[in-house]
């Protein structure tokens, strides 16, 4: 499939800034699933800075604004050619070993009640790759996809005990129950293709990934009920939302921060 992304991020401040840096992780993973056509991200009016691929295998770029401005628009635009692995992340580089991933971060640390679930859930099954997917699977049922219930500071535990989320809750729940049980876990940021099924996801998206010994890394999207396929691309990965997120950044100046996204993601013609 050749999915097509355009994606627009804009900070606007109510009284201009002298300076803004951006760390961007907005360049698709280098994999079997997926070849990069072509691609541009881009701080409109800024400087391009060093740019490096870290131990995730993330390529990372800087980017500085001078002012005075009043708003920062991050740009995205390009071209993937994807295929179906079968949420299997074959072929990517990367230095960091899995175990790493078994740390807990605030945002996927579990509590009483996620934990004693994660472990009545994953105790039915004896193989890694079948309690990864009863997991995926029973955070689907546990939480209802219900957009302006949390926030971008809401935790694991907290969306699970509510019931009810978005696809960051999902993924931080699935991680943090994934990790009870000794399966190193991950937050996946990227891109998901809309469907004609009128199934509701944000076009920026995330899911987690589970590493389930010889297979290694396996992409689950609790949000969808499915593993990421030829309708995702996959860009950064990280312990946690914050962790992963595609853009980073500080401005130096008085004024408050407002945030518009628009983001869209289509299937181009074969």
């Amino acid at each position: 499939m050749i999915l097509t992304v355009a994606h627009r991020t804009t900070y606007r401040y109510d009284a201009p800034i002298r300076l803004a840096v951006q760390s961007l992780r907005l360049t698709p993973s280098v994999f079997d699933g997926q070849v990069t056509e072509r691609w541009s991200a881009v701080v409109e009016g800024g400087e391009r800075g060093p740019g490096y691929r870290d131990g995730a295998g993330d390529w990372v770029e800087s980017w500085s604004l001078r002012g005075p401005a009043d708003a920062v628009a991050v740009v995205v635009e390009g071209q993937v050619e994807t295929r179906d692995l079968d949420g299997l992340l074959r072929g990517h580089r990367e230095l960091v070993r899995p175990p790493v991933y078994l740390r807990d971060t605030p945002s996927t640390l579990a509590d009483v009640m996620l934990t004693d679930f994660a472990r009545d859930v994953a105790g039915s099954e004896s193989e890694a790759l079948a309690q990864a997917h009863a997991l995926a699977a029973a955070v689907t049922d546990a939480i209802a996809y219900r957009p302006g219930t949390t926030a971008a500071h809401t935790t694991a535990a907290e969306a699970f005990a509510q019931g009810e989320g978005v696809c960051q809750d999902h993924a931080h729940a699935l991680i943090a129950a994934a990790r009870v049980v000794g399966l190193p876990a991950r937050y996946v940021s990227g891109y998901l293709l809309a469907g004609e099924d009128g199934t509701a996801h944000e076009a920026a998206h995330a899911w987690a990934e589970i590493h389930v010994g010889a297979l290694g890394w396996v992409g689950f999207d609790p949000a969808n009920r499915c593993c990421p396929d030829a309708r995702y691309i996959r860009l950064s990965s990280g312990f946690d939302a914050q962790d992963a997120a595609p853009i980073r950044g500080i401005a130096q100046g008085a004024g408050s921060e407002s945030l518009e996204v628009a983001v869209a993601v289509a299937a181009a013609q074969q």
